[in-house]
């Protein structure tokens, strides 16, 4: 099993799907491969720093988050072999570029993305949207072997099949009431190894999420002040949910944007999925769609 998670900034991942990540390890062993991209430099997350030094600090957050979550991080290199700027992340050809690339090199199962808002009531960060959007446009591109043979050279070449992954989206925070997911993964068994790789990025959650007030964080005194915190966010992001209780779970929507699974494969494929908080809302009305066409056709 090959999963991959796309996003924005360094934390991002810990904070949407590091818990399913941990199941599945935790389920698969040495018979998973994860890899964490990211797609900015982190530059702008702190208020002291200069963008160099946040940069580097943030880096080292991520190694030291890799290291307990044993998944392979990289950050995203555009052709020209700089790192997108964070705060200011654009759909451009040469982001689409570098994503197809980094997509085809992994081959992944599975890749997880942020979602694009449909919402107009929905906050956005324009780095989660720009990182959404892009990986939206460049789907099909994944299975065109030489879409983008003029940014990388290299690759052209005899026409190799790529696999097309399953592509879900994460739960975004900034669109917070207007997250819609088909499924929720009940994390709660990793809850442990979240709040150890959350807590890893020292610089944001001690320094600039409560300094920036966006996140409804108070600044935890130490790490089992940080597990206090960590657990009123799950909390609050059930009551958006409708689930009742305080457990940790995850919320994931599914895409039709690469391969579109059926229940019985997410079911099969994926650890700790919540049946009874999980819809499957668009996957229902695909597969009627497909049984409805099917039957058409043998009439």
């Amino acid at each position: 099993m090959r999963i991959l998670f796309v996003h924005a900034h360094f934390d991002d991942y810990e904070f949407t799907a590091s818990g399913l990540f941990e199941l599945w390890r935790q389920k698969l062993g040495d018979d998973l491969n994860a890899r964490v991209l990211v797609c900015t430099d982190g530059r702008a997350g702190h208020h002291v720093h200069d963008p160099g030094k946040t940069t580097q600090v943030r880096m080292a957050e991520q190694r030291a988050s890799a290291r307990i979550g044993k998944y392979e991080f990289q950050s995203l290199y555009l052709p020209d072999g700089t790192i997108p700027r964070e705060a200011c992340l654009l759909v451009t050809r040469d982001l689409l570029a570098a994503l197809w690339k980094a997509i085809r090199d992994f081959e992944p199962d599975y890749l997880f993305c942020p979602p694009v808002p449909s919402d107009p009531f929905a906050g956005v960060h324009v780095d989660h949207i720009a990182v959404a959007e892009a990986v939206r446009k460049v789907a099909y591109m994944i299975n065109v072997p030489h879409a983008f043979v003029e940014e990388y050279p290299a690759m052209e070449g005899p026409a190799m099949p790529c696999k097309v992954p399953v592509i879900l989206n994460t739960y975004d925070g900034y669109m917070a009431g207007s997250n819609h997911p088909d499924f929720l993964v009940d994390v709660e068994e990793g809850f442990e190894a979240i709040a150890q790789m959350t807590w890893c990025h020292q610089s944001q959650i001690l320094e600039w999420l409560p300094w920036v007030g966006r996140h409804q964080m108070k600044t935890p005194r130490n790490f089992e002040a940080w597990k206090g915190e960590l657990r009123d966010r799950f909390i609050r992001q059930n009551r958006e949910l409708a689930c009742s209780d305080h457990r940790a779970r995850e919320a994931f929507m599914v895409t039709a944007w690469g391969e579109v699974p059926t229940r019985a494969q997410l079911l099969r494929d994926l650890p700790g999925i919540d049946q009874s908080c999980s819809a499957f809302p668009r996957l229902k009305v695909f597969e009627q769609a497909v049984a409805g066409s099917s039957q058409k056709e043998a009439s």
